[in-house]
């Protein structure tokens, strides 16, 4: 069993979350990078690895039940519990698409991976949670799941009209409130991440990336978020600015 502190980053291989990976195994913990296509997530494993960082490839995607499953039946095999559990896998389906033209299939594709995805992966990992001596659970938001600042003319983000994407945002926040208060009782604390608008795929509109924050800057948050000693904060929504603690309205 493993005595290091034991973290799963769900959509590791890439962008933002291979920098989340990046961040917690350079604090010392073992991390599983969950990636959907093996070869890619072993080609971040390698590449991490050459840094000198515990990193550990599962092949995990968040829409298969029975993939989750696998992954998280080796990572009780070969850790034995599970320390931090960042939900970071999303996608965006509607750059340059009118929100009248958004369709019912666009939005089941999106809630598929960003709220779905979120509860196929923390229902899996629950048990595993438990076992640690302090869980924590990160779930990767955005200002565009604040239903304040989309409501806001004054803010940029109600100009921004993500249909799709903000309400499975918005849907992921009311998810960490609500396991935040299930889970409270065993220790675990839920808090939601808002990484701002960082410059990755997710974030791409034709061929070039959109975002004025590098993903060091992004992942400050959801790492502050997964590295919380046992005192701290659970159900908050933060990040997004200079301050990986300053709050985030819901």
């Amino acid at each position: 069993m493993n005595t290091n502190e034991v973290a799963l980053v769900t959509g590791g291989n890439k962008g933002l979350g291979r920098e989340i990976v990046r961040q917690l195994a350079t604090e010392g913990l073992t991390v599983y990078l969950g990636a959907r296509d093996a070869e890619r997530g072993l080609s971040a494993r390698d590449a991490l690895a050459k840094e000198g960082l515990d990193v550990r490839f599962v092949q995990l995607d968040v829409t298969d039940p029975g993939s989750v499953g696998a992954a998280v039946k080796s990572i009780e095999a070969d850790a034995g519990r599970l320390d931090a559990l960042v939900n970071n896998a999303g996608i965006v389906v509607e750059w340059g698409t009118k929100v009248a033209d958004i369709t019912a299939d666009q939005l089941r594709e999106v809630y598929e991976v960003n709220v779905f995805g979120v509860v196929t992966v923390t229902s899996a990992c629950i048990p595993l949670l438990r076992r640690s001596p302090n869980g924590r659970i990160v779930n990767m938001s955005s200002g565009l799941g604040s239903l304040t600042l989309l409501a806001d003319q004054d803010s940029y983000l109600s100009t921004q009209k993500f249909l799709a994407y903000s309400s499975s945002k918005a849907a992921l926040n009311a998810l960490t409130v609500v396991y935040s208060n299930a889970l409270r009782a065993d220790g675990i604390k839920v808090n939601s991440a808002n990484p701002g608008l960082v410059a990755t795929d997710l974030n791409a509109a034709s061929d070039a990336p959109r975002g004025g924050r590098t993903t060091t800057d992004g992942a400050r948050n959801p790492v502050h978020l997964a590295l919380l000693s046992a005192n701290g904060p659970t159900a908050t929504f933060t990040g997004g600015g200079e301050s990986p603690t300053a709050p985030v309205p819901w």
